[in-house]
């Protein structure tokens, strides 16, 4: 079996530049770079409300009884 190297994190970084530009050009790897992160954001909100929503024992019930069933 081979042994894993890993690259260091600036190298990494340095790669991941070079693979943007050569794929989408500098313009393009310059606006993917500064999209807004805020969809992250907007399922981290949603998954909280489904939380405060939840019922707790009655969800617990349901999976747990699926998991029996199988």
């Amino acid at each position: 079996m081979k042994s894993q190297v890993y690259l260091s994190e600036d190298q990494v970084v340095r790669r991941a530049l070079q693979a943007l530009m050569s794929a989408l050009g500098p313009v393009e790897t310059a606006r993917f770079l500064t999209l807004p992160r805020q969809r992250r954001l907007e399922s981290v909100r949603r998954h909280r409300q489904w939380q405060a929503r939840l019922e707790r024992t009655r969800f617990f019930d349901q999976v747990f009884e699926r998991a029996r069933d199988a």
